[in-house]
């Protein structure tokens, strides 16, 4: 069996309960016990980092982030990607909010955002599912948009979001929650992240495992070494894992790293 000597999570259902918006007991003994064996430390998230406030348990033992679905991917203070949204889809994307009425949340690095009208459905989300509670939804956009744009997060349905990205070739979607799908530049997905992370680093990718949920971890999942999906996964996810773990809520990450003997 291959030695596993980095390992790569997704935030929202995998690190962390949706239930609880906390990061399990379980899943900390194991992230702590595979960090005292030597093991590299990654998030994987398509949070940008300005949101990124539900890891407290474990930021200490994080080596570094792929954020923004890849877009933006770092250690330390060093910068090891940065893939922004061509300017032209950029309006593209802003256009067709204000078009079909529903809002966006825009990332780029000048901060974060929400663009277009029905915000109430971003505070609705975020806050309320998914327990952000550092994002204003009030802030001006306009700033944001002036800066290397990293992500849109577009609340559209999944018929508006096949229009939308036809015309956006220069941009990829994914979507890990039924209310909006994160849209980055065509050079930029996690498991991109995860190939730019390891020339950076001079990972083997063979001894990556990642770990995801969504829709949007399917690239890492497929890249790394080992890809797991969580028991909580959507059946796309798990279509392409080389291991289903259990839920989340179910020791699914205690579980798995146990059996691939990368803790004990």
């Amino acid at each position: 069996m291959t030695m596993i000597k980095s390992l790569f999570f997704d935030i929202d259902g995998t690190l962390c309960s949706l239930k609880t918006h906390e990061i399990p007991e379980s899943t900390v003994r194991a992230i702590t016990m595979a960090k005292e064996r030597g093991v590299k430390i990654f998030i994987s998230t398509g949070r940008p980092i300005q949101i990124i406030n539900n890891i407290g348990a474990i930021e200490h033992l994080v080596d570094g982030y792929i954020t923004t679905n890849g877009a933006y991917c770092f250690v330390g203070d060093t910068a090891v990607c940065c893939t922004p949204i061509p300017t032209a889809d950029v309006l593209t994307l802003t256009d067709d909010a204000v078009t079909e009425g529903y809002p966006c949340i825009i990332a780029s690095d000048r901060g974060i955002a929400v663009f277009g009208n029905a915000r109430e459905i971003v505070d609705q989300i975020f806050r309320g599912e998914l327990n952000v509670s550092n994002l204003d939804i009030d802030r001006p956009a306009d700033d944001v948009l002036k800066g290397n744009v990293l992500q849109v997060t577009s609340f559209c349905s999944q018929e508006q979001e096949e229009r939308l990205m036809a015309r956006v070739t220069g941009c990829v979607s994914a979507r890990w929650h039924p209310a909006f799908t994160d849209i980055t530049a065509d050079g930029a997905d996690k498991g991109k992240g995860l190939a730019a992370m390891a020339r950076h680093l001079g990972l083997d990718i063979s001894e990556t495992m990642a770990f995801g949920d969504g829709g949007n971890d399917i690239p890492i999942i497929r890249r790394a070494g080992i890809g797991v999906a969580m028991g909580n996964a959507g059946d796309d996810v798990k279509a392409v894992a080389d291991y289903i773990t259990t839920s989340v809520d179910d020791d699914g990450i205690m579980n798995a790293l146990r059996h691939f003997g990368v803790i004990e």
